[in-house]
């Protein structure tokens, strides 16, 4: 995990950008990862652990009631908490994770389901996992994906602010770049979406 955060960090401090993270399931997994590169303080601001989902709604600024209609693990809450950790501590980029990290579903939703989001100047990003039960795999992997999540969005601003094509997330207010990731036994295949530009209902 520490290969993908010194990455994450180079970006962006090369940018001179700061990023801020919320953790549900993770639980400070991610915002650890951070600080254990030396020289993370130049680029990370901090981080809120929103393990209770009315901290969501109380802390983040996630709407109540898309939190009562969804739970706790849904895209757009991702998406919101990655928004207001960042509107929170002042920073570039917001890193949110959530999910159900297991013994037991929850709202619903199948152990290793997770909903990452990354909020920046140039938009949103989103990956969905599906992965394969293992309480401490699920919260290991997340923060990897996580953080190679995060590197995309801030190469993808790089690019795009040098006037190249090929970003993968789009400047467009309120786009969204969604990723799907599978894990089963180890293996992982990937698919990206077309951006998403209408807000979901």
């Amino acid at each position: 995990m520490t290969g993908g955060a010194a990455e994450a960090l180079a970006e962006l401090e090369a940018q001179g950008a700061t990023v801020a993270v919320a953790e549900s399931l993770t639980g400070g997994l991610l915002a650890a990862a951070l600080v254990a590169v030396p020289g993370a303080s130049r680029c990370f601001r901090g981080s809120v652990t929103a393990y209770a989902t009315e901290l969501k709604a109380s802390v983040l600024g996630v709407d109540p009631g898309l939190l009562a209609a969804r739970g706790a693990v849904d895209a757009e809450v991702a998406g919101q908490m990655a928004e207001g950790v960042r509107r929170l501590m002042g920073a570039d980029y917001g890193v949110a994770t959530t999910g159900v990290a297991g013994p037991d579903p929850q709202d619903g939703q199948p152990v290793g389901t997770v909903h990452l989001a990354v909020a920046g100047p140039g938009g949103l990003s989103h990956s969905l996992l599906h992965l394969s039960p293992g309480r401490a795999t699920i919260r290991r992997r997340t923060v990897e994906v996580a953080l190679e999540l995060l590197g995309d969005a801030v190469r993808s601003r790089r690019v795009s602010s040098s006037g190249l094509t090929g970003n993968r997330t789009s400047d467009a207010t309120g786009s969204l770049s969604v990723h799907t990731a599978n894990t089963r036994g180890g293996a992982m295949d990937t698919a990206q979406s077309e951006h998403d530009r209408a807000p979901r209902t």
